[in-house]
């Protein structure tokens, strides 16, 4: 049983709106630091965001302003707002999960795509 799946990927025109989610069917997620990853074909994975058990945020510069990053621990959710997407912004989006004390254990989604039309 996988540990976490993302949602809300799909087709959007630049300048438009998604929101992932990141469900979590553990019971690591409310000791987890959270994040989001992204990769676009050719290049190297990248991190976008990433979220403590406390509500701490911190994002890649590329994303600051545009993407909030947010958990709902008593849902075991993660949620990825992205606004005023950019064609650049195009990949395939994944959570991981870290646990705090034992950073060990981890843990990816599959991914979701995300794509941004010009």
């Amino acid at each position: 049983q996988r540990q976490l799946v993302e949602s809300g990927g799909g087709l959007v025109q630049a300048g438009g709106s998604l929101r992932l989610s990141c469900a979590s069917s553990g019971s690591i997620f409310s000791v987890s630091n959270m994040r989001w990853y992204r990769q676009a074909p050719g290049k190297q994975r990248e991190l976008v965001a990433a979220i403590s058990p406390a509500g701490i945020t911190d994002y890649a510069d590329s994303v600051k302003g545009r993407f909030t990053i947010s958990r709902d621990n008593p849902k075991n959710t993660m949620y990825l707002q992205m606004n005023s997407l950019k064609p650049e912004d195009t990949a395939v989006y994944y959570c991981n999960a870290v646990h705090r004390i034992i950073p060990t254990i981890t843990y990816w989604g599959q991914g979701t795509q995300v794509t941004v039309s010009s």
